[in-house]
């Protein structure tokens, strides 16, 4: 009997040890087989932040101005007689335009000749008298008074001469203004006065215009904000500066929206800024060999500010900015997401460059920071989040 109570003992026994293994098994199934379970982060995508020259620009409206432009005006009056030119083409420099008429001013020329011969006459007489009463008075033949009188003569019939030679030229003078001449090389306009039309000082002075328009100028003005910003940089606007690399360029828009082919550089800015508009007037020259740019054209300019080189530049939608600052979100490499505040500076396209705050290398948030807070630990994504 008591070998049967062993016996069921041992038997139990190994029941409950079997019983204990098969437990550890499926718990080793069930809880050790399995794999732990994967935080839940959030995914966001992350671009690292570089060093970049990154050019400012600024856009203003602007003029187009004629390099030169020239009013072509009658200096003498008279009926205008002949036009020598077409209207709206290129004419040169001296070229005859326009014919007043001459015969009043040809007469007053032969006149003004006729009126020096008799004075280049009288002064030979004259100095033919000197010359006979001086050998007299050196005998005691003729008085004091007459070497005088023929002195006086003789210098008297020399300034009549003089005179009549300045009268002639002037009278020439006029004459020579009879032929109206363009004073530049240029297109000139339509004619201002018909032919037979009194012209001159008493009648219809201008008679067309001439511009110069191979270069022409771009005319526009910036704020006194932005000259403190290029002064803050050490760029001065419209003074030439051998130790820049780069040069204040401008380029054009077209009505049609296109980007004019040729580029302008600016050479002139106003030293003082207007005080009602708190602006000042810049200008840039730019090549025109097409003539497709016309004076008096209204343009959009766009103007080469500055040059940052070796800047923090980051996407703009990276940052988030509230009424406490800037800022943005770092993932650290520990995958912690850290909140900084930074400072912005200018934008450039779809960028913006960070003056203070970000260091080059490091990863910051572009997308999916709506989800993250400081301090929280976030998952970069292998591919781009689709928006």
């Amino acid at each position: 009997m008591h070998k049967f109570l062993n016996a069921v003992k041992k038997f139990r026994y190994w029941i409950i040890v079997f019983v204990i293994l098969i437990a550890a098994a499926v718990l080793f199934i069930v809880f050790g087989g399995r794999e732990p379970e994967t935080e839940n982060l959030p995914i966001v995508e992350t671009e690292t932040v570089t060093l970049q020259n990154v050019n400012i620009y600024g856009e203003y409206p602007g003029t187009i101005r004629a390099q030169q432009f020239v009013e072509v005006r009658a200096r003498v009056e008279g009926y205008l007689e002949k036009m020598l030119f077409e209207e709206g083409t290129y004419v040169r420099k001296n070229q005859d335009l326009f014919i007043i008429d001459p015969r009043q001013y040809q007469a007053k020329v032969d006149k003004a000749k006729a009126q020096l011969e008799k004075n280049k006459a009288l002064a030979l007489k004259a100095e033919r008298d000197l010359a006979r009463i001086r050998p007299l008075y050196e005998q005691q033949a003729a008085s004091q008074l007459d070497l005088d009188n023929a002195i006086a003569s003789y210098e008297s019939a020399k300034a009549d001469v003089l005179m009549s030679e300045a009268d002639l030229a002037q009278v020439e003078l006029a004459l020579g203004y009879t032929v109206v001449r363009s004073p530049i090389s240029g297109y000139i306009s339509e004619r201002y006065a018909d032919i037979g039309t009194l012209v001159g000082p008493g009648g219809q002075s201008l008679l067309a215009n001439i511009v110069k328009s191979d270069t022409v100028f771009v005319e526009f003005k910036m704020t006194d904000l932005d000259y403190q910003k290029s002064k803050a940089r050490n760029v001065n606007i419209g003074q030439k500066d051998t130790s820049r690399k780069w040069d204040p360029y401008v380029t054009i828009t077209m009505a049609d929206k296109s980007v004019y082919e040729y580029r302008g550089l600016v050479d002139f800015a106003d030293p003082q800024v207007d005080s009602k508009s708190g602006t000042f007037s810049v200008r840039a020259e730019m090549p025109n060999p097409n003539h497709e740019l016309l004076p008096g054209q209204f343009t959009n300019v766009t103007l080469l500010l500055d040059v940052r080189e070796n800047a923090v530049v980051v996407p703009s939608k990276a940052i988030i900015t509230e009424k406490s600052g800037s800022y943005i979100f770092v993932l650290r490499r520990d995958n912690v997401v850290e909140k900084r505040f930074v400072e912005i500076g200018p934008e450039s396209g779809n960028n913006t460059v960070i003056e203070r705050g970000l260091w080059s290398g490091e990863q910051i948030v572009v997308e999916g920071y709506h989800k993250l807070t400081h301090g929280m630990k976030a998952r970069k994504a292998e591919h781009p989040i689709s928006l």
